[in-house]
């Protein structure tokens, strides 16, 4: 295929239409996602049969379970960066062979701490596909009405594999020992290392600057402690020592931002927040997943500790909601070419919204109405997370693709990690209120603490507290999600159909290259 040249298009020009071959890439593509998103649930159902064999410490199984999204999120700005440099594919490639050698060190890890060590660089390498995947996505579909689809079918999927893997590793675990769960990444991740350099295409921005190099570290120093600080809260409560590191944080966050203000060569664009409908597009995505998160809190523990099921027979539940949330993004793609992407937007905040509402109906034996609840929130969501992916992707120069991406999932793993904060917090607070004076501290604070007391009055309070809980945290969601319809409507007022600065599938008129096919 010939190299992309400089062009300068006009706001109506057409981009030139994907055809067999980028399709066909699109779906290799569709493989690392599946698989990163699936390693975030697929520890669920194995921890029990590690602690058997590897009897990690406490504090151990908890990094165990949280390494592999604190190296993903501390890691997206970097790889974005370094994709857009060296190749979006190139990196990709890289990123599967990390992903796949050390899914076989997990899968044989011999003690906790190489465990750990293996879930770290899983995030590692997880971090370096998720840019490059959406980056490519963008660079591969020129055209607006198909990029916007394969977005769409790329946010669907991403949703699903978080669903899907807490099932798989349950199933797995039935027939095989705990490392099969690590294991079943290896044979797709050879296939994307065998497939990639055939059928995708490579980009990369033809004139990048220098690495900066003193960025890494602030960039992680500015994304780890604060998503590290709020998932604390949300697990334990607010704490000084919590409350502290998400400070510090945010004080090295205001020294990254200051070097990427003043470089030349900073590791994220100027460039990039030119439009606003960029920034707009991250704001609304984490605003979706602080949404989407938030929500989990509470569903996960009503299927098990309210309606007591086991831990497989909940995670099969929880897929059902699934098959709606596939189906939403690519819909509200298509209805959005015809009706306006502001309006769809708004109409899926909307509906997650009314989502909400039903979850505030919800009483101490309302499986289908949570499971009808869970599937119209969720849809909305990803309606919007589709929707504004796609708008900031599209209002980012194509040689920043990847780097573009990055900062859309990094706002994401932030929203998503106030989402359990806050709404769980406000469910907190609720729920102790609600327990009787006398009952132990564990069962004040925690419904799985009442279970575990064996009461049968104790635990039926605890039931009862907890709906109550999630009752008042699913009407605190549904106004932030009706505030967030309020939000989008001003910020896309302008978007029109596309929401950007392009109306044809290119950005409006660039004389930058928009990167190169090998």
């Amino acid at each position: 295929m010939p190299n992309a040249t400089s062009t300068t298009r006009t706001a109506a020009a057409p981009g030139p239409l994907a055809g067999r071959r980028e399709w066909t890439a699109f779906v290799v593509l569709l493989l690392p996602l599946l698989l990163v998103s699936m390693d975030v649930s697929v520890l669920f159902f194995a921890i029990p049969s590690i602690d058997r064999d590897l009897a990690p410490s406490a504090t151990q199984q908890l990094w165990i379970f949280d390494v592999y999204a604190f190296a993903l999120a501390g890691l997206l700005i970097t790889m974005g960066s370094l994709g857009d440099r060296i190749g979006r594919r190139r990196l990709l490639v890289l990123g599967a062979v990390a992903f796949g050698a050390a899914s076989v060190g997990a899968a044989y890890a011999d003690s906790p701490g190489m465990l750990i060590a293996a879930r770290a660089l899983l995030g590692v390498g997880g971090a370096t596909l998720m840019p490059s995947t959406m980056g490519l996505v963008r660079n591969m579909f020129r055209d607006e009405r198909q990029r916007t689809r394969a977005v769409g079918i790329w946010s669907g999927a991403m949703a699903g594999g978080v669903a899907l893997g807490s099932v798989l590793s349950g199933v797995m675990l039935q027939h095989f020992w705990w490392g099969s769960v690590f294991l079943i990444n290896v044979p797709a991740m050879v296939l994307l290392v065998v497939l990639a350099p055939v059928l995708v295409p490579e980009f990369k921005d033809p004139d990048p600057g220098r690495f900066d190099l003193l960025s890494v570290p602030l960039s992680l120093g500015s994304v780890l402690p604060v998503i590290y600080g709020v998932k604390e809260t949300a697990a334990h409560g607010f704490g000084v020592r919590d409350g502290l590191i998400v400070v510090a944080g945010l004080v090295v966050g205001w020294f990254f931002v200051r070097r990427q203000r003043v470089r030349r060569d900073a590791m994220i664009s100027r460039e990039l927040f030119r439009d606003r409908h960029f920034s707009a597009g991250i704001g609304l995505n984490a605003l979706a997943a602080f949404a989407m998160m938030g929500s989990s809190f509470f569903t996960t523990q009503y299927l098990q500790s309210v309606l007591g099921m086991g831990t497989l027979e909940a995670a099969l539940w929880s897929l059902a909601p699934s098959l709606a949330v596939g189906a939403a993004a690519p819909t509200a793609a298509a209805v959005a070419q015809r009706a306006g992407r502001a309006r769809v937007v708004c109409a899926g905040f909307v509906i997650a919204a009314a989502g909400f509402g039903l979850l505030a109906l919800t009483g101490t034996d309302s499986l289908w109405l949570l499971l009808v609840g869970c599937a119209v929130m969720s849809s909305g969501i990803v309606m919007v997370m589709a929707l504004v992916s796609d708008l900031a992707l599209a209002t980012a120069p194509p040689e920043k693709a990847s780097s573009a991406a990055s900062l859309l999932e990094t706002g994401q793993e932030f929203g998503g990690a106030m989402g359990m904060a806050l709404l769980g917090a406000v469910a907190t607070a609720i729920y102790t209120a609600d327990m009787p004076g006398s009952a132990p501290e564990a069962a004040r604070k925690t419904l799985a603490g009442a279970v575990a007391t064996g009461d049968g009055s104790l635990i039926a309070a605890g039931r009862a507290a907890f709906v109550h809980s999630m009752q008042y945290a699913s009407v605190a969601g549904s106004v932030l999600l009706l505030a967030g319809a309020a939000l989008a409507a001003t910020l896309l007022r302008r978007a029109g159909g596309t929401g950007t600065r392009e109306t044809g599938g290119e950005a409006a008129p660039r004389t930058a290259p928009a990167g190169q096919y090998d």
